[in-house]
């Protein structure tokens, strides 16, 4: 069969769905208007679902990426969080964080109904609980960005705590400012027509200024910087799982951007163009960045421009140009090199590169989405974009240093030194995620995986090590 005609075959069989299944709600004929709004909407659903499954899978992607970019003897611990910042963060974002960024709101601070998706009926419009699906997805990729920056010297139980808070309070007020008119809401920076279509500073930023907080109460890693200033690598233990974790997140990206139209139209074209193009340009630019700052083209570094070219293109990507989103996703490529070295050279351990390539470069995507604009810029519009940025690092910055310095006044926030140089697996979780192979520990020692006790002591002499 041609092309054509089995692309009206398919039409006409999705159709005939449709009414079959209008027919059996309603034995009535339909007219053939009603009949095809009917199959737009169940269309509109799918497609809503299918990108909120595709975003869904970038939690996979994270995982990926911060565990080959630590070390060995952290995966388990990093594959748990990755799993409960979704878990947890589903949770806390049914009970609160919907009703807070979604319900309404006569101030445009934030929404005061819809808790507990009490919008919700049996008998009433399901498009509330498709709706919700794609949101949620939304919340934890907000909160499981804080996780790379505060990698392999966190307690897990803070860990826990802060992720939901983040779900339930931080993430979904700052997401009402700006989304809130999506559903019930009225959000202040909506109404002065604030661009961000997909979240370059509703999630991204949100999720960086987080990290850029946590990793500073933290503190460095232990053996990340001498006694004299100088930096010393911590390397990663496979750039084979950062580089899978990329292509996930690339892919899951194609439901992040095309599926916050929530409608299958037309639209999705331009945006799935601009996403690859900016990615495409992110990597290429931070490849050349880092081949002529290091002399070799430094895997990490172009990982690292590939997520930097999809985070700034997150807000404009569907009112920029293909040639606009190669133009800003080389500018994030390039930004993402210097400000990862900017990051370490003021002492602020990001084992990921969190906040270079969420922060600053949402915030980045977050101005160009005004300069680049399709439609025109002025500076009002630039105005506005600049405002956004600043309230949310004006938002997150302060209440996310709060909390973690509640955190770690109270249950504590950080492992004692032995527990992370023995490693967060054995001590949080009693296992290790690579029993067959020995872990380094540290300074190039071996720790026998299945020995825990040995590795206790290794751990201890390893302390000295660090504090030379």
């Amino acid at each position: 069969m041609k092309p054509m005609k089995m692309i009206g075959a398919g039409a006409v069989l999705l159709l005939g769905c449709g009414v079959a299944a209008a027919w059996a709600d309603d034995p009535t004929p339909l007219t053939n208007k009603e009949a095809i709004d009917l199959v737009q909407t169940h269309a509109n659903y799918m497609w809503t679902l299918i990108a909120a499954a595709l975003v869904f899978f970038m939690q996979a992607g994270f995982a990926m990426v911060e565990t080959g970019f630590t070390r060995a003897k952290n995966a388990i611990n990093i594959m748990m969080k990755n799993l409960m910042d979704f878990c947890l963060g589903s949770i806390a974002f049914w009970a609160i964080g919907f009703g807070l960024m979604f319900g309404t709101t006569k101030t445009g601070w934030f929404g005061t109904d819809g808790f507990f998706l009490s919008d919700w009926t049996p008998d009433g419009d399901p498009w509330i609980l498709a709706f919700w699906m794609f949101q949620v997805v939304f919340a934890a990729t907000a909160a499981t960005i804080v996780s790379g920056a505060m990698a392999e010297r966190t307690k897990f139980v803070g860990y826990l705590l802060y992720s939901a808070v983040i779900s339930a309070v931080i993430y979904p007020i700052f997401g009402s400012w700006a989304w809130g008119n999506l559903f019930h809401g009225n959000g202040w920076l909506g109404k002065l027509g604030f661009i961000d279509f997909a979240g370059s500073t509703v999630v991204h930023s949100i999720g960086g200024w987080a990290a850029l907080a946590g990793a500073i109460v933290l503190g460095p890693r232990i053996g990340k910087y001498g006694k004299d200033g100088a930096i010393k690598p911590i390397l990663g233990h496979s750039m084979t799982l950062a580089a899978l974790g990329v292509f996930i997140l690339w892919i899951g990206w194609f439901g992040f951007n095309p599926g916050s139209t929530t409608a299958a139209n037309k639209s999705i074209a331009i945006i799935f163009v601009t996403t690859n193009l900016s990615a495409c340009a992110g990597a290429t630019t931070a490849l050349f960045a880092s081949w002529l700052k290091f002399g070799k083209p430094e895997i990490g570094m172009t990982l690292n421009g590939a997520l930097a070219g999809l985070v700034a293109i997150t807000a404009g990507c569907a009112n920029v140009s293909p040639g606009s989103a190669i133009i800003i996703g080389a500018i994030a490529g390039v930004l993402v090199v210097f400000s990862v070295l900017f990051i370490d050279r003021i002492k602020i351990d990001d084992p990921v590169g969190a906040v270079s390539v969420h922060a600053v470069n949402g915030a980045w995507g977050t101005l160009a989405a005004g300069l680049f604009n399709m439609g025109g810029t002025s500076l009002s519009m630039v105005g506005v974009q600049l405002l956004g940025i600043v309230a949310c690092f004006v938002w997150t910055f302060p209440l996310a240093f709060g909390l973690f310095k509640l955190i770690d006044k109270t249950i504590g926030l950080r492992v004692s030194p032995e527990e992370e140089l023995e490693g967060l697996d054995m001590v949080e979780h009693g296992g290790v995620a690579y029993p067959d192979f020995g872990i380094a520990s540290h300074g190039g020692m071996v720790v026998s995986a299945g020995k825990p006790a040995e590795a206790k002591g290794l751990a201890a002499g390893a302390v000295a090590l660090g504090q030379e």
